[in-house]
């Protein structure tokens, strides 16, 4: 190339590095020669030789057992790192409480302190979330969404189930399984739900399905929000709901915590009741097996954590433009198809 250019190598590395002062004609036919060439630079061969350290943040909800679900994305981002630490990626790990918005912000200000390079969020708490966005657009610090999308937010990119379509998915299965007039209560266990986004994007999607396409209103809905689950005390409440409602055909759990409502039917023995909820943890394949659960409504979060990380380094140091939205599957589980599931294989848990 440099014979082509008739220039010296120096100045041709000068071009591809934009370093260094060179003759605005001179670069110009070296770029000319480059496009015809279809140059690509080597950025990981460079990125390993400079040793230069790159450092990510996380900031996921903290899981809540050691089988929550809040494991897994982390899993996923473990496998991601020890792919790319060969190209100076480090990643520090911030995690909030599910129950406390104030432990987000501590969080978020704590990643800010620290200035990384790129963020994935779980944006768990909209208007909290929205406040540490603002400081990061001020740091020019790109970000990631996982799980739970803002859209009028300026990500990167977002990685992670379509919400609403996941909540018309739900009322989808009820409408086949529950033909006819039916009592549904959507459960929501969570606090501030006017700022939990993905649970209310699953609760939008559900009543817009039976809005369209039950226009006699046979299938009567009714949605309660459970705040404190630390013992049973929350029983009373459902109770008083099935009586208003005058007895209970469907449940829909909006997220993980499905087994709290499995448990609660169990005890007042209304396994009739056709249940859904959301994700493979193992308290609720456990019901799954038992047939307690009718439907879990999955996605992989483990690939979710690998994906946003290898997506931050694409866009960080690679420097590619990556999708907004990379969605991904809504699997339907059921106990014939759970031990197709890996993490669940007859093999780890055994049947019932």
């Amino acid at each position: 190339m440099a014979e082509q250019a008739n220039v010296s190598i120096g100045t041709v590395d000068r071009v591809i590095h934009n370093r260094g002062e060179v003759n605005p004609a001179t670069r110009e036919k070296i770029m000319k020669i480059l496009a015809e060439m279809n140059y690509q630079p080597n950025i990981l061969a460079s990125t390993l030789a400079s040793k230069k350290t790159h450092v990510f943040a996380i900031l996921f909800p903290e899981p809540q057992s050691d089988e929550a679900y809040w494991n897994k994305p982390i899993t996923g981002v473990r496998r991601a790192f020890s792919e790319l630490q060969q190209y100076g990626i480090q990643i520090t790990s911030y995690q909030y409480s599910q129950t406390d918005p104030h432990s987000f912000e501590e969080k978020a200000a704590e990643i800010i302190d620290s200035h990384p390079e790129g963020v994935v969020l779980a944006p768990f708490y909209s208007r909290e979330s929205k406040a540490f966005i603002a400081k990061l657009n001020e740091q020019n610090i790109p970000f990631i969404f996982i799980d739970s999308n803002l859209k009028e937010c300026n990500k990167i990119s977002y990685i992670g189930q379509n919400s609403f379509q996941c909540g018309a998915l739900a009322a989808k299965l009820f409408d086949f399984s529950l033909p006819g007039r039916a009592n549904i209560l959507v459960v929501h266990f969570a606090k501030e739900m006017d700022n939990q986004n993905h649970l209310v994007q699953r609760e939008n999607g559900f009543y817009d399905y039976f809005n369209q396409t039950d226009p006699g209103k046979q299938k009567t809905l009714h949605t309660l929000e459970i705040e404190n689950t630390a013992d049973t005390n929350f029983y009373y409440l459902l109770d008083q709901e099935i009586e208003k409602l005058g007895g209970l055909d469907g449940v829909f759990v909006t997220n993980s915590q499905v087994y709290r409502l499995a448990d609660y039917l169990v005890e007042r023995g209304l396994k009739h009741v056709r249940l859904i909820g959301h994700d493979l943890i193992l308290q609720n394949v456990k019901h799954l097996r038992s047939g307690v659960v009718d439907f879990l409504i999955c996605q992989r979060p483990e690939e979710q954590g690998y994906q946003a990380i290898n997506t931050l380094f694409e866009h960080v140091i690679l420097k590619k433009q990556v999708a907004a939205e990379n969605y991904t599957s809504i699997d339907i589980v059921t106990k014939e198809n759970v031990d197709y599931y890996k993490e669940f294989n007859l093999s780890s848990y055994g049947t019932n």
